[in-house]
């Protein structure tokens, strides 16, 4: 599978946000996007999945532009993981998981026994299988964007599109998620999130996207593109990267904010 973004430029009723954007991403790729609070990323992804028209451009899913391709079918190729919410029932976690089969069923029909097989793989792709008779507001954050990413597995999508998934989550959680995503980009799903955390482009050693409000936007591996003058760039505070070995003494980098210092009045 090969998502090729060619010269796209996108927005709302033709007055566009972001301009010339090209990428190409593939099975097994990392892509986390980075920028400014309303740079244009979800309007990046709103695009992506054809919520908007773009204005300019193509996207193209193994050649083919995706401009006339019905929600059905794209939904097959790409699910949408939202920023985390508590929904108002307590519904149970397989019963939520299975609402990503929604769009695969005929209307009136009840789920088959695929549709339960397809759920119950997909819980346990994320590690929360055992949890699937538990009532989903009873559970932990981690584990309900966990939940959120399994009911997008359930569409089968070869791309999987995360807004922020570890925003309000703690340490412990936030590493929780991003291992179930570098495990399932190591069996061949592509991914790509957006955050405002530029060290898990780091961690996850991803390709970046990075989009400033007033310069052109620059892609490439996450080592490259993630520099002290881009970010200041980007978020108008001066961050240091630091570069050490990680505990298997392979080469990480970190960004590390640098405060400035007042003089005392008094």
């Amino acid at each position: 599978m090969k998502l090729e973004v060619r010269n796209v430029s996108c927005g709302y009723e033709k007055h566009a946000i972001l301009e010339h954007i090209s990428f190409d991403l593939g099975d097994g790729d990392i892509c986390c996007i980075l920028g400014a609070n309303g740079v244009g990323k979800s309007t990046l992804f709103k695009t992506i999945l054809q919520l908007l028209p773009v204005i300019d451009g193509q996207i193209c899913i193994n050649g083919e532009n995706i401009q006339k391709w019905s929600p059905k079918k794209i939904s097959k190729i790409m699910a949408y993981v939202e920023q985390a919410h508590v929904p108002s029932f307590p519904y149970l976690v397989k019963d939520i998981a299975m609402l990503g089969r929604l769009g695969q069923i005929s209307s009136f029909a009840q789920p088959s026994i695929h549709d339960y097989e397809i759920v119950e793989q997909a819980l346990e792709d994320v590690g929360i299988r055992h949890l699937r008779d538990k009532v989903y507001t009873d559970i932990s954050g981690g584990e309900r964007q966990l939940l959120m990413i399994a009911r997008a597995l359930v569409q089968q999508p070869k791309i999987l599109i995360l807004d922020e998934p570890t925003a309000n989550l703690d340490y412990g959680n936030m590493i929780m998620v991003l291992n179930c995503l570098k495990q399932l980009s190591s069996k061949g799903l592509c991914i790509i999130f957006t955050t405002h955390n530029p060290n898990q482009a780091f961690m996850m050693h991803a390709k970046t996207l990075m989009l400033f409000r007033n310069d052109p936007y620059i892609f490439g591996e996450s080592e490259k593109i993630i520099t002290e003058k881009n970010l200041y760039k980007a978020y108008h505070a001066h961050i240091q990267i630091i570069e050490f070995l990680d505990a298997y003494q392979q080469p990480i980098k970190m960004c590390n904010p640098i405060f400035e210092e007042r003089e005392n009045e008094n």
